[in-house]
């Protein structure tokens, strides 16, 4: 059953929330509904071209912004009414933040730098998008039925849908040169990243201790207690390497193995 609440409850304060709809129904029904709304919107834009998604791109990327101004400026009140100061973790640092800047950089930028950002837009848009939608995690801190919730289901929403687009109308190829590009940008953000984490005892995008990922994180912890925390930071960096990699050749062999059964499809896979 459904958690019932105030809409713009917060996490701190709402009685007996220990993240139900987690572990329940609705965030299966969260998956259902967004799996099925991506299928029908990218059905609807599959034959859109280069120009039209990079306006999609453009708005998303200015709602992105807008949106994570309001979702901080209502969570900083919160922390600093009750918690007495300034959450340092709604900084825009984590890994699905990226999007954010990437989104812009992709819409707004011209030439190379707009490839770039569209790049890391496809990769980590479908990655951090995906993975969320399977399992999202702001269900263990805000019930459905919450601004909170409705918050992170919308942007990992928008990630994975804004991934899949460019991919399917050849925005963006499924190349080596877009995994680079897409990775160049990854590390350009890390540089500023990797140190926070390590001056102000962060876990920005993973690089400290890996919260959140299934047995990297065990690993973190053990590294992190035998004061070898760099040693993560090494093998996150390989692992979205591999990560970047293994999404844009499963999108390549996706999309080259649905020309070999519709022939008549204009663009084939390069």
């Amino acid at each position: 059953m459904v958690y019932l609440n105030k809409f713009f409850d917060y996490k701190y304060s709402i009685p007996g929330y220990n993240g139900q709809d987690f572990d329940g129904p609705a965030r299966f029904v969260y998956m259902i509904m967004s799996i099925v709304l991506i299928a029908i919107l990218v059905t609807f834009f599959r034959r859109a071209k280069k120009e039209t998604c990079i306006v999609v791109l453009r708005v998303f990327s200015l709602i992105f912004i807008g949106i994570y101004l309001l979702k901080t400026i209502w969570e900083s009140y919160y922390d600093i009414v009750i918690g007495g100061g300034f959450n340092i973790c709604l900084l825009p640092f984590d890994t699905c933040s990226i999007v954010m800047w990437s989104a812009l950089l992709g819409g707004f930028g011209k030439g190379k730098w707009g490839e770039i950002g569209r790049a890391w837009t496809a990769i980590g848009g479908i990655i951090g998008g995906t993975s969320n939608i399977l399992f999202l995690q702001a269900l263990k801190y805000y019930p459905f039925f919450s601004f909170g919730a409705f918050y992170s289901m919308f942007w990992h929403f928008a990630m994975a849908f804004l991934g899949v687009l460019l991919f399917v109308t050849n925005t963006v190829e499924a190349n080596f040169k877009t995994i680079m590009y897409a990775f160049a940008f990854h590390l350009a953000i890390s540089i500023i990243v990797i140190p926070l984490d390590y001056i102000l005892d962060l876990d920005f995008m993973l690089y400290v201790r890996a919260g959140g990922i299934p047995g990297l994180e065990i690993l973190g912890d053990v590294l992190f207690n035998a004061k070898l925390p760099w040693l993560m930071t090494i093998i996150m960096l390989a692992v979205y390497f591999g990560a970047f990699a293994l999404v844009t050749y499963v999108t390549k062999g996706i999309k080259f193995l649905t020309h070999r059964c519709n022939p008549r499809l204009k663009k084939a896979v390069e």
